[in-house]
């Protein structure tokens, strides 16, 4: 506000100073303004001009030409020793207006000027109001000025109280509506009445805001409490008690608290709290966010300012909930197998706390007796049992105030029981990054299925078991489930429905992805050799990157070399494990160039690398190319010793390359 008003003045000080630079102290003439040089926004002004005895051109006086500017603008002129001229529409502000004298063949002589001040009469101030900032402080008061006056204005705060006594404030600052009278209202009486009034006064009129009336009471706002901490009696939540410091007439307090990733306070209101509260229901091992507000009376005066806040972390308490667990299994002998345990993360509401370790226990069920019990700080476990028996796995999750209820699982076989095994299992893209898995019931027992488990992992031509398990659960009733977690686009996923009856399970599987594109590369041949009249192709898997998706097919082409025919393809339906088809379709000591492709739901890719072969056999081959199965017919002659001149350009000394 000051810094405001420090500009205004110097801009007025650079104007006057312009201007009396242009006036030249009025040596020739005088200027006059009526009614006067400050006037009401829409009044008329007369303005004359009129030159002082032989100050007129040296020649003859009737040749002064008198001229009138308005700023730079020409608005009257007249020959004579006078000039008048009635001016009207003079915009709010300050108007310059310059008396210059004409003679022939001479410059235009400058003879005075006024400048014409043009405002309004202050508005009544309003909303005025006082404040005075804690027992300690000064009495404040602001109001709102109205409409800017564009005049000198000059503002009077006056407060009356008991006893006669009288305070008053002026400010002359152009846009003030804030004054401190540097008094302080004490307690002493706090019903006693002050009574409080602001005028404002420029050369147009004055006006006055209406009064207002409070008391001790009514203006003291509170200091904001300070010296806020929180104590946990026994490190336990259900215990906790906020303390602060007040000023000491304080009455009222308010509590605001909520979790500091939440945008929704609590509220708690508080009368003779003396600077202490008991809080309830809050969350164990949450950070809060705390604020206090203070006031002296129930009815009357305002809150303080919120506190600066308080974070604090409440303490753990014992888990809740139970853990999510999946398993898998993996023969390794005849006698033995792997057991490969995961389970998800309790939720921050279940786990309380920090979890420090996963407690897991394995038991034979038939003995009776714990087998093998393990402490982990992962997710999963994996360790290596009989193939007999019936077994079972408890997963609980501990903190430091204890461990949830243990999740128990029987180890069974998965996919043991054909008649639960889900039909028509498929999977298709849904949404942004997700993937919608779709089944039937099994055929012959859908009412005995307790639960449908849905697992998901990235496809690995290695079968790496490294790779993240993922799963999700369904209840009996749904026969779809969209898979939105731990989903990459490009990437295809080798998924799984199993359908869970006590100690029984059936499974079925498919591929899917959530994005798809034609794979970026074709496959690698590695190497072409020659069996008994036909030829084996084995070739490198395209890396997981650039497949963009889920493969459905490769495609194998082969043409005679230097030939413009169309090439001959054979295509086989895509498996993880396959990286090698034989060919049994090429002709005897005939070049031909191989290459291969591979296909998703999107596209074909480009061919891969070029090879060259040429078969040493005598049979002749015909290639029958169905769209899923390569088919060929053999078929046993002997060829004329023409056909074999004609191929003869075609024939190598060479098996393979």
């Amino acid at each position: 506000m000051a810094h405001r008003g420090c500009s205004l003045a110097l801009v007025f000080i650079i104007m006057w100073l312009l201007i009396k630079a242009k006036i030249d102290e009025c040596r020739r003439g005088d200027v006059t303004v009526k009614p006067s040089r400050v006037i009401l926004l829409g009044s008329t002004v007369n303005i004359s001009c009129t030159l002082k005895p032989r100050q007129g051109c040296l020649n003859d006086s009737r040749h002064n030409k008198l001229i009138l500017y308005k700023f730079d603008r020409r608005i009257n002129f007249h020959h004579g020793h006078s000039l008048n001229s009635q001016v009207t529409g003079l915009p709010l502000g300050t108007t310059l207006f310059v008396c210059k004298l004409a003679c022939i063949n001479s410059d235009e002589i400058q003879i005075c000027g006024a400048e014409i001040l043009v405002g309004v009469v202050p508005e009544q101030p309003q909303n005025l109001s006082c404040i005075q900032k804690g027992e300690q402080g000064t009495v404040a008061c602001t109001w709102d000025r109205g409409r800017d006056t564009h005049l000198y204005t000059q503002y009077t705060l006056q407060l009356s109280g008991p006893k006669n006594l009288t305070w008053q404030k002026q400010c002359k600052d152009h846009y003030c509506d804030y004054l401190d009278f540097g008094i302080n209202l004490t307690p002493e009486s706090p019903e006693s009445n002050f009574t409080a009034k602001v005028t404002a006064v420029n050369s147009l009129g004055s006006s006055s805001s209406f009064p207002s009336t409070f008391t001790f009471l009514d203006i003291v706002r509170p200091l904001p409490p300070w010296d806020i901490r929180i104590n946990f009696q026994k490190a336990s939540v259900s215990r906790c008690t906020l303390y602060w410091r007040d000023e000491g007439l304080v009455l009222l307090n308010r509590l605001r608290y909520r979790p500091s990733n939440s945008r929704l306070w609590n509220m708690v209101n508080v009368t003779k709290a003396k600077g202490r509260h008991d809080l309830l229901y809050l969350k164990p091992f949450t950070e809060y966010e705390f604020q206090i507000s203070s006031k002296l009376h129930l009815c009357k005066g305002s809150w303080s300012d919120w506190s600066e806040s308080l974070r604090a972390q409440t303490p753990e308490e014992e888990p809740t909930g139970m853990l999510d667990v999946w398993y898998m299994k993996r023969h390794i002998d005849y006698s033995r197998q792997q057991i490969s345990l995961f389970w998800k993360n309790l939720s921050i509401s279940e786990a309380r706390g920090k979890i420090l370790h996963y407690e897991v226990t394995l038991q034979e069920l038939t003995g009776g007796k714990a087998v093998t019990q393990n402490i982990t700080g992962h997710t999963s476990w994996s360790t290596v049992i009989p193939r007999t028996g019936s077994w079972t796995v408890a997963v609980s999750a501990a903190n430091s105030k204890g461990s949830s209820l243990p999740t128990r699982i029987n180890i069974t076989n998965l996919c043991g029981a054909g008649l639960l095994a889900p039909r028509q299992v498929s999977a298709n893209s849904e949404g942004k990054d997700g993937i919608r898995v779709i089944w039937q019931p099994p055929r012959k027992a859908p009412s005995a299925v307790q639960e449908y488990v849905v697992e998901w992992r990235e496809l690995h031509p290695k079968g790496d078991t490294r790779v993240p398990l993922n799963w999700l659960r369904s209840p009996p009733s749904n026969v779809s489930a969209l898979i939105s977690e731990n989903v990459k686009p490009y990437i295809c996923y080798e998924i799984h429905v199993y359908a869970l009856s006590g100690y029984q399970g059936g499974c079925s599987s498919t591929l899917g992805n959530s994005k798809h594109e034609a794979p970026r590369s074709g496959p690698h041949i590695n190497a072409i050799t020659e069996e008994k009249g036909s030829v084996l192709i084995s070739w490198n898997s395209i890396p997981v990157q650039e497949q963009m998706g889920c493969l459905l097919h490769y495609r194998i082409y082969w043409k005679e070399r230097d030939s413009n025919s169309q090439p001959q393809f054979c295509e086989i339906p895509y498996r993880v494990s396959q990286n090698s088809h034989p060919i049994n379709s090429l002709q005897p000591r005939v070049t031909y160039v191989l290459w291969m492709t591979a296909l998703t739901a999107a596209g074909e890719s480009s061919q891969g690398n070029e090879r060259e072969i040429c078969l040493q056999g005598k049979a002749n081959w015909m290639a029958f190319v169905a769209p899923s199965i390569c088919i060929a017919i053999i078929i046993v002659g002997i060829f004329s010793t023409h056909y074999f001149q004609q191929k003869r350009r075609h024939s190598c000394p060479w098996t393979g390359s």
